[in-house]
Parts: structure tokens; C-alpha cells; sequence
């Protein structure tokens, strides 16, 4: 039987194993294996993807809880086709959706606070929260740039820089102010003789505002083709602090534009500061700001205090640069307009310049003059509460904040405390939208019973160092404006729009006609 077997399965051809033949020799149509890996891609892909947009929505829902706002957020964008083109009307349907309320924009979670209560909180809790501006500040204006310092650094500064704007500081300024207003304010009638045609003052307004600032900060300590490249190049920073930018500081952005900008003035002005020190220390008495810096470190009372830099300087007065472009620039424009809307006003201002000046409109300023002027102060500060240069302040946590009983904000997220709504309050300014300066000559008016409302300037920690210098500089310019010519203005329908670069502007420019006053 044995011997049978054997026989049998030599003859017989043998079986082959099932893995005898590779399965790669077996040809499947292409289509099918790439067909299923297609769609395994496609899946996964629609899978991480759907799963991060439901989380990026839970997040957003988390954050807000019962805050008023969009129940969803756009994907990934959020709100930023809104914050490109920022217009009043939007702002104000976002405050008044409610004190608090939340919107995102690429993913960064904003509460935005209308209410006088909740913006004085963010304003004066650096403990919880401190400025950022915009996404692009800090690329543009340099981080160890003062604005962004908070505890005792940013104490010492604001100690030395608040004796800049005391009244002996500010009467050296106001010679300076005074000769460069009445300058540029004889090129626009000699421009205007030439074509009396109306003209936009939005740029003419920002150079008058550049080169008295950059001769009030800086002296003669820097040359003439400083001043004029500084003045031609600052817009490109003004431009790249909008609300919201392209980060990124590629070439041919506005933020990459900005930083190049930044670059020619700060080598100007540390050259400036290093003069003014040259300058103080050979025995000359201080003809502008940074003379006075450096009189006030010399001083002896100023031993043990910090001793500041060059560049430090001047990275101060880049920023002062910037307040007085833009926050200073749209309060003198909407002057101008606001008096050619309201000739009653402007006849007041005039009655008023004439008695303080006894008839002589060639009178230099003086800050004496200034303050025997109170309806010309009371109108700029009434001018800057309708139309606030600056109408909110973006801040960033730097932890939880609980700004209320009912709700936090959570750590690095964006809180943004507005103004306007402080400052057209109806139980403090009766007929808010209207433009009464004598609401500021009534000493128990309840504009001036409730200063915690005039947030034109801010508040807190950060507030702003400059008011003074500020309010004199538009006050002066309308002043002797008011004497020398008449204007009329060309309203349009945009006259009354607002134009949101980093500060407000009349959409059209401001459109004026200038002529020559008769002399009284």
C-alpha cells in the first residue's frame, strides 16, 4: 500500500501553493485603485477639515457664551471682510448690539465694549489688559516702543514726558506753532488766489500738522531734507496701522512700506536727540522738546533716574509723530468743517479774536492769549466730542479678565473699549449729535459734571501725555485762521461720511474754499 502511494503522487503533477504566484503579478484595473485611494483622500481631507471648522465654531461659541453677536463665525475669516472697509454705520450697529459683544476675525476673539462703564475698566486695568493698536503696531512702531511698556518702566517714562507738556514747555512751543501755522495758512490763500477752485485740506492739514510737530519736537536739530522725507514717508505708516492689515511685512505691503518708512525717520531723529544733547550741554537754553528732555535729565533732582538713549528718544517722538499726524490732523480738519457748517460759531471765535488780539491779526500767539480765549477752547473740545479723532483703542489680555459679574474674557484675545458712545451720551450731552460749545462754559452743565465721560484723550495708565498740546495746536491754527481768511465748503454727499483710516476723516477730503479776510 505504501509502495502504491509512493507510485501515485510521482506521477501525478504537483499542486501549486497559493503563494507560488506574487499577487502583484495579478493585474487589477487602474481605475479602481485609483478611484478608492481618491476617495479615501477625500474623506479623510472632508473629515479633519469638517472637524476643525465644528471646533473652531465650538470655540467661538465657548468664548462668547451669552454676549450678543453672530451665533456663528464665517470660517476661518470671521468678520474680516467687515474690518477691511470699517464704516460708522457697522461700529455703531456693533455697539449698540450691547455693553459687551463678541465678533472674530482669523480666529483672534474680540469683545468689543461700548458702554462709558466697561471702557474705563479696560482703560484702567493694566493688570488684566494692555494696548496692542492693531495686529501690525508693534512690527511698525518697534516693541520696546513706550506705548507697549506697562509697570514701573512705563511709570518712569510718563514721569519725565508729563514735564514736556508743562506750561513752561508749552510756551516755548507755542512761538514755534504759531510762525509755522501762519506760513502754511498764507501758502493755502496763495494756492487758492491761483485757483480758488475748492480743494480737499486732508493733506495739506497733515503737512501743516508734520512740520510744526516735527520743529516743536525736534528744534532745528534736524536739517531740512530730514523734515521733508520724514513728511513724504510718514503716510505709509499711517496707512499700514489701519484697523486691519495684511501681517505680514512682505515687500510691497503696506506694513512692509511702513517699516521702511520707520527706518529713514528714526535715523533723523536719534541724530536729533544726539544733537539736543550737544546743544544743552554747551550752555543753550531749550528751543524745542527734546532740548527740554534733556534739560529735565540734567537737572539735579533727576540723579538715580533712567537715563534715556538715543534711540530711546526717538522712539518716543515717533510715536508723538503719529498722535500728532492723524488724532491731531482729523480734529483740525473736521474744525475747519464744523465752523464753515456753523458760521454763529465761527462769528463767536472771530469776536473772540479780535477783542483777545485788540484788533492786531498779526499779533504773534502767546500762551497768555490762548488762555484768555475760552470759546475757542470750549469749541475744539466740542468739535473733538462729535467727531473723536481716535473712536476705540484696541487692548489684548494678557490673562482671564473679569470685566463683569456674568462674564470673562478670556486670556489673549482682543478687548476693544470705544469712546463714541461716552462721548454722545444723552443723559450727559443733551442733543449729543448736536455741536454747542457753551455746553463746556456752563460750569455745572452736565458735560462738565461728568469729565469720566470726555474719553476723547482716553484714560488710565495709557492715557494720553498730550492733551494740552493737542487742544492748543488745532485751537491755534482755527485761530488765526478764523482772522486771516474766510472759507466756504463745498458739501458733498460724502461730507458727511466718515472715513476710517487709523483715525476719522471726512470722506471727501473736506472740501474748502479759501479767500483773504479783510482786515478789521
Amino acid at each position: 500500500m505504501a509502495s502504491f502511494l509512493r507510485q501515485f503522487t510521482s506521477s501525478v503533477a504537483p499542486i501549486p501553493s497559493s503563494t507560488s504566484i506574487p499577487l502583484v503579478d495579478i493585474r487589477i484595473p487602474s481605475f479602481i485603485t485609483s478611484s478608492s485611494n481618491s476617495a479615501t483622500w477625500f474623506y479623510t481631507t472632508a473629515a479633519i477639515v469638517g472637524g476643525l471648522l465644528v471646533l473652531e465654531q465650538s470655540v467661538y461659541r465657548y468664548k462668547k457664551k451669552q454676549l450678543p453677536g453672530d451665533r456663528w463665525t464665517i470660517p476661518v475669516i470671521g468678520k474680516f471682510a467687515d474690518s477691511m472697509k470699517p464704516t460708522m454705520e457697522g461700529y455703531m450697529k456693533q455697539w449698540n448690539s450691547g455693553a459687551l459683544s463678541a465678533i472674530s476675525v482669523f480666529n483672534i476673539f474680540i469683545v468689543m465694549a461700548s458702554s462709558n462703564e466697561f471702557s474705563r475698566k479696560i482703560l484702567n486695568s493694566p493688570g488684566y489688559a494692555e494696548p496692542c493698536l492693531v495686529h501690525s503696531a508693534k512690527q511698525i512702531l518697534m516693541p520696546d516702543n513706550w506705548v507697549f511698556l506697562t509697570g514701573k518702566t512705563h511709570v518712569e517714562y510718563r514721569r519725565v514726558l508729563n514735564t514736556l507738556f508743562t506750561r513752561k514747555a508749552l510756551s516755548i512751543y507755542v512761538g514755534i506753532m504759531d510762525s509755522i501755522a501762519r506760513k502754511h495758512l498764507n501758502e493755502w490763500l496763495a494756492a487758492a488766489q491761483k485757483d480758488p477752485s475748492p480743494r480737499a485740506i486732508m493733506m495739506t492739514a497733515r503737512d501743516l500738522n508734520m512740520h510744526t510737530s516735527l520743529r516743536v519736537f525736534c528744534g532745528n536739530h534736524i536739517p531740512e531734507q530730514g523734515a521733508v522725507e520724514i513728511n513724504e514717508k510718514y503716510w505709509y505708516i499711517t496707512r499700514a496701522l489701519e484697523l486691519v492689515n495684511f501681517p505680514f511685512a512682505f515687500p510691497g505691503t503696506k506694513v512692509y512700506g511702513a517699516i521702511q518708512a520707520r527706518k529713514v525717520a528714526i535715523k533723523w531723529l536719534e541724530l536729533a536727540a544726539s544733537k539736543a544733547k550737544t546743544a544743552i550741554a554747551n550752555g543753550c537754553e531749550p528751543e524745542c522738546m527734546l532740548d527740554q528732555w534733556v534739560k529735565e535729565m540734567e537737572a539735579p533732582g533727576y540723579k538715580g533716574r533712567k537715563d534715556f538713549s538715543d534711540r530711546e528718544m526717538a522712539m518716543v517722538v515717533f510715536s508723538f509723530l503719529f498722535a500728532s499726524q492723524d488724532a491731531m490732523s482729523s480734529g483740525l480738519i473736521y474744525g475747519f468743517q464744523h465752523l464753515a457748517d456753523h458760521p454763529d460759531i465761527l462769528a463767536k471765535i472771530r469776536e473772540e479774536q479780535y477783542r483777545v488780539r485788540a484788533g492786531d491779526v498779526d499779533k504773534p500767539m502767546t500762551l497768555e492769549m490762548l488762555e484768555e480765549m475760552p470759546y475757542l477752547k470750549a469749541f475744539v473740545k466740542e468739535s473733538m466730542r462729535i467727531k473723536p479723532p481716535v473712536t476705540m483703542v484696541p487692548y489684548r489680555t494678557t490673562k482671564a479678565f473679569p470685566i463683569s459679574d456674568d462674564y470673562t474674557v478670556p486670556a489673549n484675545s482682543m478687548v476693544i473699549p470705544s469712546f463714541y458712545n461716552s462721548l454722545h451720551d444723552p443723559s450727559v450731552f443733551p442733543e449729543h449729535d448736536e455741536l454747542v460749545p457753551e455746553r463746556w462754559l456752563d460750569p455745572d452743565s452736565s458735560a462738565n459734571a461728568n469729565p469720566r465721560n470726555y474719553l476723547v484723550f482716553g484714560s488710565g495708565p495709557h492715557k494720553c501725555v498730550g492733551i494740552e498740546y493737542a487742544m492748543m495746536n488745532i485751537g491755534l491754527v482755527l485761530a488765526t485762521a478764523s482772522v486771516l481768511m474766510d472759507w466756504e465748503h463745498q458739501v458733498t454727499p460724502e461730507s458727511d461720511k466718515v472715513q476710517i483710516i487709523a483715525t476719522l476723516f471726512p470722506k471727501d477730503g473736506c472740501l474748502l474754499k479759501f479767500s483773504p479776510r479783510p482786515r478789521p
